[in-house]
């Protein structure tokens, strides 16, 4: 199993470099497959996979997710070129999405009419911009005439935060797969793998499944933890669908909370359904230890 981890607050790695680097090598002598960022109002995620590719040896970045909208797809295309020249061609993941109309509009200033389209659009430009390839394309919202020349070992993987039918089979299209996130177990096995299989070009597509974790005795003290720390997403529209249609009131629910034999079960489960890979989010300090050592177990 392809297990990464996801590093945030808990390391202090969304505020400092150098905690990011030293939480990156500490993954990576675990043995883990990849290590993720967010791209939130921390650190640039980019920026700092460089410095970790450029440090770290022996384990795979990625990014969950960087917003396209503060970015031209040439600009985005050039920063992920760039860590895969920095890692040595050790892959990047560019997990890339729409954020949130909170964000996009109230925060940024943008328009947020018509996400879904308008990813279709960037899409169209990044794509051949990270595979070495000349990019010609114009919309009423995006105009891309541009080539790239940078000696980067191998294109990044591409993968869109897919929740809906639509950006699935954007994904599948334009994409090597999907990164979600707050998706529960039967959400990804009855509908985000299933659509993905059956899109045009899905059949053989990345699945990524990002979830909180925490192995521990104390599940109810975890659950409450769980549900202070994440209870943003149960108030953004397209995670509060996800939870919906996964029947959960909120966070806490999709969390993996239990012993290591409860936490190893689920995520078997999740690759059984066709997910290709699991991305832990710790998020409990009391229990990092148990959840660390559970997890670098089922690493394979």
């Amino acid at each position: 199993m392809r297990i990464g981890i996801f590093m945030g607050d808990l390391a202090g790695a969304s505020s400092r470099v150098d905690n990011a680097v030293a939480a990156a090598r500490r993954i990576a002598d675990r043995g883990f497959t990849s290590v993720w960022m967010p791209q939130i109002f921390g650190l640039d995620a980019l920026t700092t996979l460089a410095v970790i590719g450029a440090q770290v040896p022996d384990i795979e970045l990625g990014t969950g997710v960087v917003p396209i909208y503060p970015r031209h797809p040439g600009a985005l295309a050039q920063q992920a070129l760039t860590v895969q020249s920095a890692s040595g061609g050790r892959r990047l993941s560019l997990g890339i999405g729409l954020s949130h109309k909170l964000v996009i509009e109230d925060m940024f200033g943008y328009s947020f009419d018509r996400p879904a389209s308008f990813m279709e659009e960037y899409l169209q430009a990044l794509a051949p911009l990270l595979r070495g390839e000349r990019t010609d394309s114009a919309t009423d919202r995006l105009t891309t005439h541009l080539t790239l020349d940078i000696a980067a070992p191998g294109p990044p993987g591409l993968v869109v935060a897919a929740l809906g039918e639509r950006m699935i089979r954007l994904a599948a299209q334009y994409a090597d797969g999907t990164v979600t996130w707050m998706t529960g177990e039967k959400t990804l096995a009855d509908h985000t793998v299933p659509t993905m299989r059956a899109a045009d070009g899905g059949a053989d597509k990345r699945v990524v499944a990002a979830l909180p974790v925490a192995v521990t005795d104390d599940v109810a003290a975890a659950k409450e933890r769980a549900a202070q720390v994440f209870a943003i997403y149960g108030h953004l529209p397209s995670y509060r669908a996800m939870l919906d249609r996964e029947g959960a009131a909120g966070p806490e629910d999709v969390a993996f909370i239990g012993s290591a034999d409860e936490v190893a079960r689920r995520i078997t489960e999740l690759f059984d359904a066709g997910v290709t890979e699991f991305v832990a989010v710790p998020f409990s300090r009391e229990d990092e230890s148990a959840t660390s050592e559970a997890l670098a177990a089922l690493n394979s």
